[in-house]
């Protein structure tokens, strides 16, 4: 009868023969802030997609805004769907690069689980009266890190690394990480042109047609223009780079979109008011923090009433923050008996 132990060992060895010798190999980890025994069965990289997956913050992506607040149909991205998406979109890059897939998808899954309520307009707010700034990759570290559990996920330095620079400044210490980087721009172009064909918001002539030109005129086909390209250009090289022309012809469909949708369209009217709602509750709790749960209270004197404010508003949904909202703010009917 075959030792389990040997299922990770035998995963392990099998990545060291096959991935690209610029893969990250599970068994070359950096390890995690707390050690572990390794698991029988799953690598590390394994370990840390199921942590992200059971976790309390990856299940309430999916009532966070992904760029409509509030819509109305059923088929409008959330937070979580994007999220799938681009696990998706990352997964099939980097199997077809010979990179390590599970890597890959425990940064996907983890990249936005920092993510406020009501998107952007939620992350603007929060920067906006919180002095030492708010930015979603550095509070999804810090979920991972701190906020779920006992003591954070206890995540491989990798997945953190990736979840960190998967925006901003910062570089992606790995392929995989870069894959990410990449897949989450694809992923949220082509749904949100999707999204914004179905609210009326532009129609599909709409589009620049050089880019359509290069990239296709269906949503399923300017992604495969995009994933492939990205294969041809990023097999067996050290870096993940697409093509001039299709990286220029993604760069002005970016564009398009700041000016047409993500700027002052339809879409974005609710903004102003959920904007208002998340620096409302903010001030609230830093005024009143026995308001904040009894889990919070000891991290008060740790970090600070604001620190907790904003752990506390970051994680919520868009309903909750809004319930909050009319619980504080709101007079409730008064009923003569």
């Amino acid at each position: 009868m075959r030792r389990r132990a040997c299922i990770r060992e035998e995963v392990e060895e099998r990545e060291a023969a096959y991935l690209s010798r610029y893969a990250t190999l599970s068994a070359k980890s950096k390890g995690r802030l707390y050690p572990e025994e390794p698991c029988e069965i799953r690598t590390d990289f394994q370990r840390d997609r199921d942590r992200i997956i059971h976790s309390k913050a990856f299940r309430r992506l999916k009532h966070k805004t992904q760029v409509f607040i509030a819509p109305e149909g059923d088929h409008y991205r959330t937070r979580l769907t994007h999220t799938l998406e681009v696990a998706q979109i990352a997964r099939t890059i980097a199997r077809a690069l010979r990179l390590n897939e599970d890597l890959t998808e425990a940064i996907a899954l983890g990249h936005d689980l920092g993510h406020t309520p009501f998107g952007h307009a939620g992350e603007e707010a929060l920067n906006e009266v919180y002095s030492p700034g708010f930015r979603h990759n550095e509070q999804s570290l810090r979920i991972v890190e701190k906020l779920e559990g006992r003591r954070g996920l206890n995540l491989t330095w990798e997945v953190r690394d990736g979840i960190l620079h998967h925006t901003g400044p910062g570089k992606p210490a790995t392929l995989e990480g870069w894959v990410v980087r990449i897949a989450d721009r694809i992923a949220y172009i082509n749904h949100d042109i999707d999204d914004a064909i179905r609210a009326g918001i532009i129609r599909d002539e709409d589009l620049p047609k050089e880019c359509i030109k290069v990239l296709g005129n269906r949503h399923s086909a300017r992604i495969n223009t995009m994933v492939v390209d990205l294969v041809e250009n990023s097999w067996d090289q050290p870096e993940i780079r697409m093509s001039p022309q299709v990286q220029k012809a993604m760069d002005e469909l970016r564009e398009f979109l700041f000016k047409n949708v993500y700027i002052g369209s339809l879409a974005k009217k609710e903004e102003s008011k959920a904007r208002r709602i998340i620096k409302i509750l903010y001030q609230h709790y830093v005024e009143n923090p026995h308001l904040l749960p009894d889990y919070m209270q000891e991290n008060i004197a740790k970090e600070g009433v604001e620190r907790c404010a904003v752990d506390y508003v970051a994680g919520m949904t868009d309903r909750f923050a809004i319930r909050m909202f009319e619980k504080y703010f709101l007079p409730f009917p008064w009923v003569d008996f």
